[in-house]
């Protein structure tokens, strides 16, 4: 198997192979899309399948929003202060 960055934009099956819980998050906050932004971007009160990852660089927790998509630095990486956790599922 191959392993997965936290930083790259999975799929939700791939993201199934790193881990068997499965997190849902509801979008609070999508404005400050930065001018020149390339790629999806959330919908406020839309609710998305989210991984948590500490990110190794920065030292900061950050949701990624699974099955959307932008290119690097940023991915699909978001804020943690724009999403509330709305629950979690374990799939074994």
């Amino acid at each position: 198997m191959t392993p997965f960055l936290p930083d790259t934009n999975l799929s939700l099956a791939a993201a199934l192979l790193v881990s068997p819980v499965l997190d849902y998050a509801r979008c609070l906050d999508a404005s400050g899309r930065p001018p020149g932004h390339v790629g999806d971007w959330p919908e406020e009160g839309r609710v998305y399948p989210v991984r948590v990852v500490q990110n190794a660089h920065r030292g900061i927790t950050l949701v990624y929003l699974l099955g959307l998509t932008a290119p690097p630095p940023h991915y699909n990486a978001f804020a943690p202060h724009r999403f509330r956790m709305v629950c979690s599922t374990w799939l074994n």
